[in-house]
């Protein structure tokens, strides 16, 4: 029996996606919120390859910039499952900030995104 191999190979390098989380802000503002679809899309790929397993779906990462109980759920897994892998990639201190971030995500999710953004900026310096 051969193995089929599939598209997400898990050990490519960290795709590259550092931008001032005051620009997440503002382009978050400017777009009113379609920039964050975008946003989603590109860290679900970051906190995938982080990780090195499917943490956040495409689909999710897409609904959760138009949808506020996916949008809840989407910074629910950024804050339990990905971002300690970004501590410990970036050897700062482990942290949960599940709760933070679905609060935020909920009453101001571009406060989220931000803070998840300078998190994720931490992997490429």
């Amino acid at each position: 029996m051969e193995l089929e191999q599939t598209s997400n190979n898990f050990n490519e390098p960290i795709p590259v996606f550092k931008v001032d989380p005051i620009m997440v802000l503002l382009f978050g503002f400017l777009t009113c919120g379609l920039y964050l679809i975008y946003w989603n899309i590109k860290v679900a790929e970051v906190f995938n390859a982080v990780t090195k397993r499917e943490v956040i779906s495409q689909p999710i990462a897409i609904f959760a910039g138009c949808c506020m109980p996916v949008n809840i759920y989407f910074y629910y897994l950024a804050g339990k499952e990905a971002l300690p892998e970004v501590y410990k990639r970036t050897g700062e201190l482990q942290k949960d900030q599940s709760t933070l971030l679905i609060v935020l995500g909920f009453f101001f999710p571009i406060a989220a995104a931000m803070i998840v953004q300078g998190d994720i900026n931490r992997l490429y310096n």
